[in-house]
C-alpha cells in the first residue's frame, strides 16, 4: 500500500417550499437567511455521530458487516487499508508547486481510519487518529492559496472528530474544532485571496469548497453557532451556481472524471445536512444531480474506459463506483451497485495513487444503506442536453462486438472545456478506434508557468494537442482553432432503428463557413455513418475532417483499413468522391509539453473549397468492422 500521490485536479427546514426552489435556481438573494443560530439550536441532532453516521446507521452499518458478504468484503479491506496506515510516517505539510499533496492524503487516511474505528472500536486505530489530528491541526496553515487543499483538510479533521463521538481526548477536539475554524473557515472568507474565485464560481471548486465548510461548521456549531450558522447560510446560497450545471439531464459540463469529484462533495453536503439538520435543503433535488448517475453510467465503455472529454482521464477510477452507492442506496436501483468493485476494490487501485481513492471511508456506510428495490438497464441510445451536451449509441451487453460511440457538441469555453465540439470516441470488437488523449498531468504544465487555466480566444491553453481542436475526431475549417464561446448544441436525436444525433457546429467557425451540421448514424452493431453537411461562404478557404487514432493505418483508394490489437476497422470516404486520406503523425507530439501518447497520429480528409463545384456538400464516412 502506498502514500497517496496528489491527483491535480485543477470543483431548508424552515423555508416555504417557493424560497427552496428560488435559491436552488440560482436566485441567490430570493431568500437573505437560510440557517439561523436558533435553527440550528432547534434542528441540530443532540446524538453523536452525526455527519453522513449516526447512532442508528453506525448500528446497522455493525450488523451489515457481519450479515452481508459485500459489505463484509469491502469493510474487510478498509481495515487492512488502517493496519498498512497504522506502520506510516505521519504526513507531512509539502508544497508542491503552489498544492498541499497531504490534504488529499488526510482526508484519504483519516477518512478510513474514523470509518474503521466507528465499525470495530479498535483502540489502535483511535491512537492513530488522535496522532493524525494533532499532527495536521498543528500545521502553521491548511495552504489556503489552493484552498482544495483547505477543503479535504477540513472534511477530514470534521469527519474524524464526529465518526469518533467522544472517544479522543478533549484536548484534541478542542485543537480541531480551533484549527476548523481558524485554519478553515475563518479564510474561506478572505474573497481577495489568491484563488478565491470558488467563492461565487460555477465549477467543481464551489462544490468542494462550500461543502467542505458545510462539514467544518456542523463540526464546531457547538462552539461558535454564529459561524457555522452564517457559513451554511452562505453555501446553500451558492452552491446553487455549480448546482444548476447538472441540469436538465445530468451531463456534467466538466465531463465523467470531474464529475466524481464535484458530485462526491455535493453528496456530502447533502448527507451531512440530511443527518445532522434532517434537511438537505434541496441539494439532492437540483435539477439534474439524480440523473447525473446514469450520465456516468452512459459514459463509461464496456472496456471500462471512459469518454474522457473535458480534461478527463481514461480510466475510470475507483471514485465513482463508490460514489454511485449512495445513489443506490438513495434509489434502491441496483443499477448503480458496482458489485465486482466492492467484492474485490484491491483491483481498483489507481495507477498513479496506489490506493482508491479519497472517499474510500463514507462509501462504506452507503454500501450498508443499499436495500435493492429495482433493477433498470442502461437505455442503449441516450443524449443529455446542456452547455456540453452528449450523445452515446451502444449495442446490447450480449452483443459481442460492443459497439459504442460517444460524440459530443458544447463549447470551449467551460471550466476544463477543450475545443472539442463534434468529436467522438468509438470502440468496437474491444479496440477503442477513435480516441480522446484527455486529460494531460497539470503538475508538469503548472511547474513550466503554463498558463493552462485561461480558456479566452488567444490563450496558450489552445496550443496543446490535448485541448485544440486540431488534436481531436473533429472538423476544422481554415486551419483555424475554434471560437472558444461558440457553442455546438445536439439539434436533433433520433432513437429508430437506425439512431441517429446531429450537432449543429456552425458557431464554433466564427464566419469562416456559412453552416455545418455534423450527423452520425448508428447502421448496425458493426458500423456508423458520420457525415457533415456544409454549405461554404465566401471566407471559407478548405475543410479538413480528422479521426484520432493509435491504430495502424493503410490508406487506400477512398478512404483506409486501420489495424489494432488483432482487429480491424474499415473507414470508407462515401463522398465526395475521389478524396484520398493523409496520415499525420503525433508521436513525438509538436511540443515538448504536450502529452505523448504513444502511436498517435491524425488521419485527416482535406477538402480545398476551390475544388468545389458547389458551396452546398457533404462529407459522408463510414466506419466499419470486419
Amino acid at each position: 500500500m502506498y502514500r497517496t500521490k496528489a491527483v491535480w485536479f485543477c470543483l431548508i427546514g424552515i423555508l416555504p417550499l417557493y424560497g427552496v426552489a428560488q435559491t436552488l435556481l440560482g436566485h441567490r438573494n430570493a431568500v437573505p437567511e437560510i440557517v439561523t443560530e436558533q435553527y440550528l439550536k432547534t434542528h441540530l441532532s443532540p446524538k453523536i455521530p452525526r455527519l453522513i453516521l449516526t447512532p442508528e446507521i453506525q448500528t446497522n452499518l455493525r450488523l451489515k458487516i457481519k450479515t452481508d458478504p459485500l459489505v463484509k468484503a469491502y469493510y474487510q479491506y478498509l481495515a487492512n487499508e488502517a493496519k498498512q496506515i497504522l506502520t506510516m510516517p505521519l504526513i507531512e505539510k509539502k508544497l508542491e508547486v503552489f498544492r498541499m499533496p497531504a490534504g488529499i492524503e488526510t482526508l484519504r487516511e483519516l477518512g478510513i481510519l474514523s470509518m474503521v474505528y466507528a465499525a470495530n472500536g479498535d483502540k489502535n486505530v483511535l491512537e492513530r487518529i488522535d496522532r493524525e489530528l494533532l499532527n495536521v491541526c498543528s500545521f502553521s496553515d491548511w495552504n489556503p492559496q489552493h484552498f482544495l487543499d483547505v477543503a479535504h483538510t477540513s472534511l477530514a479533521v470534521s469527519l474524524a472528530i464526529d465518526w469518533t463521538g467522544n472517544a479522543l481526548p478533549k484536548k484534541t477536539i478542542q485543537l480541531a474544532k480551533t484549527a476548523l475554524i481558524e485554519k478553515g473557515i475563518l479564510p474561506s472568507y478572505d474573497e481577495k485571496g489568491v484563488r478565491m474565485g470558488w467563492v461565487n464560481g460555477n465549477n467543481n471548486w464551489n462544490t468542494v469548497c462550500h461543502a467542505a465548510m458545510i462539514s467544518a461548521s456542523l463540526a464546531i456549531v457547538d462552539i461558535n453557532p454564529a459561524l457555522a450558522a452564517k457559513t451554511i447560510t452562505r453555501a446553500l446560497e451558492k452552491m446553487p451556481n455549480s448546482l444548476k450545471e447538472y441540469a436538465p439531464d445530468g451531463v456534467y459540463v466538466e465531463g465523467p472524471g470531474y464529475w466524481s469529484f464535484g458530485t462526491n462533495f455535493a453528496i456530502m453536503a447533502s448527507n451531512e445536512l440530511t443527518t445532522a439538520l434532517g434537511n438537505d435543503f434541496g441539494i439532492s433535488a437540483s435539477p439534474g444531480l439524480m440523473q447525473s448517475a446514469d450520465f456516468r453510467l452512459q459514459a463509461t465503455a464496456p472496456s471500462g474506459q471512459f469518454f474522457n472529454y473535458a480534461d478527463c482521464d481514461l480510466e475510470a477510477t475507483a471514485d465513482g463506483a463508490m460514489l454511485l452507492a449512495w445513489f443506490a442506496a438513495k434509489t434502491g436501483d441496483a443499477l448503480y451497485l458496482d458489485i465486482p468493485f466492492f467484492k474485490n476494490p484491491e483491483k481498483y487501485r489507481n495507477g498513479t495513487s496506489g490506493d482508491i481513492g479519497r472517499l474510500a471511508g463514507p462509501a462504506l456506510i452507503w454500501l450498508s444503506q443499499f436495500r435493492q428495490k429495482k433493477q433498470s438497464n442502461l437505455p442503449l441510445e441516450w443524449y443529455g442536453k446542456g452547455k456540453n451536451p452528449i450523445a452515446i449509441f451502444r449495442s446490447p451487453k450480449e452483443d459481442a462486438a460492443q459497439f459504442y460511440l460517444g460524440m459530443k457538441g458544447g463549447m470551449a469555453y467551460l471550466s476544463h472545456g477543450n475545443m472539442d465540439a463534434g468529436s467522438f470516441v468509438f470502440e468496437l470488437n474491444g479496440v477503442r478506434w477513435a480516441i480522446d488523449q484527455g486529460r494531460q498531468e497539470y503538475k508538469v504544465l503548472n511547474k513550466i508557468g503554463f498558463d493552462l487555466a485561461n480558456s479566452k480566444q488567444n490563450s496558450e491553453r489552445w496550443t496543446l494537442i490535448t485541448t485544440s481542436n486540431k488534436g481531436h475526431s473533429t472538423l476544422t475549417v481554415n486551419d483555424a482553432p475554434f471560437k472558444v464561446d461558440g457553442l455546438a448544441p445536439i439539434i436533433h436525436f433520433d432513437i429508430g432503428t437506425k439512431p441517429t444525433a446531429t450537432i449543429d457546429m456552425t458557431e464554433v467557425y466564427d464566419g469562416r463557413i456559412a453552416s455545418l451540421l455534423r450527423r452520425f448514424t448508428k447502421e448496425s452493431n458493426q458500423s456508423f455513418l458520420v457525415e457533415d453537411f456544409y454549405e461554404t461562404n465566401e471566407a471559407t478557404k478548405n475543410i479538413t475532417w480528422t479521426f484520432m487514432t493509435t491504430a495502424e493505418v493503410m490508406p487506400e483508394k477512398n478512404g483506409a483499413t486501420l489495424t489494432q490489437e488483432g482487429k480491424k476497422l474499415k473507414l470508407s470516404i462515401l463522398s465526395p468522391e475521389d478524396l484520398q486520406v493523409s496520415i499525420i503523425s503525433l508521436d513525438p507530439p509538436p511540443f515538448y509539453y504536450d502529452k505523448k501518447t504513444e502511436n498517435l497520429k491524425r488521419i485527416e480528409i482535406r477538402l480545398p473549397v476551390h475544388t468545389l463545384k458547389q458551396k452546398k456538400g457533404v462529407i459522408s464516412v463510414r466506419l466499419s468492422g470486419e
